[in-house]
């Protein structure tokens, strides 16, 4: 595992990092890509498999693996894992009926530990110019049920955001960025 994070130290020096996108389906992971990159937001489509873009920012190229997040694309979101330097998850704030699969998806992947060691973690609670309300709700929840373990072993951050509007997806980013930037390996 010294080996892992050692490697994947390596790898940012070299100012790349792997950020893989996950989510349950509709949460808002591809529009957020599309708003990232300033493209029309009018054509995103549902993300059937995955699609890979590349931002850089703050000098360092975030390979971004946006995928896709339906039922039967979950079980093999593992295969992703490998080399990922950041993980980010995103929560739809407009389906608070969706909010315990959503956490139960969130701990099946973080019992991949031994493959995601050493990642930062940002859980974004997209489309909260919509659902601004659940906000809260879903903030009680993923400290009770999953932030007290995943800060354990991860730099985590929970920032509300909108894909359509951008709110708060500079702060993510920058969240992101600073991570990374924080494990820069120095010879």
């Amino acid at each position: 595992m010294v080996l892992l994070k050692v490697l994947r130290k390596q790898k940012i020096k070299e100012s790349q990092a792997r950020v893989l996108l996950l989510g349950l389906d509709n949460a808002g992971k591809s529009t957020l890509v599309a708003q990232i990159l300033d493209e029309d937001m009018r054509s995103v489509a549902p993300t059937f498999g995955f699609q890979i873009n590349t931002l850089t920012r703050d000098g360092i190229n975030l390979h971004i693996w946006d995928i896709g997040g339906q039922q039967s694309l979950r079980p093999f979101w593992h295969n992703y894992f490998e080399k990922t330097d950041f993980l980010i998850w995103v929560v739809d704030a407009c389906a608070p009926a969706r909010l315990d699969k959503c956490i139960q998806e969130l701990q099946t992947v973080l019992q991949q530990e031994d493959r995601l060691i050493g990642t930062g973690v940002l859980i974004w609670i997209n489309k909260v110019d919509i659902g601004r309300e659940n906000i809260s709700l879903i903030e009680e929840r993923l400290e009770k049920e999953v932030l007290g373990t995943l800060r354990e072993n991860h730099n985590v951050g929970v920032i509300p955001c909108s894909a359509f509007t951008g709110e708060g997806i500079n702060e993510g980013l920058d969240f992101v960025c600073d991570e990374i930037k924080s494990r820069l390996f120095v010879l």
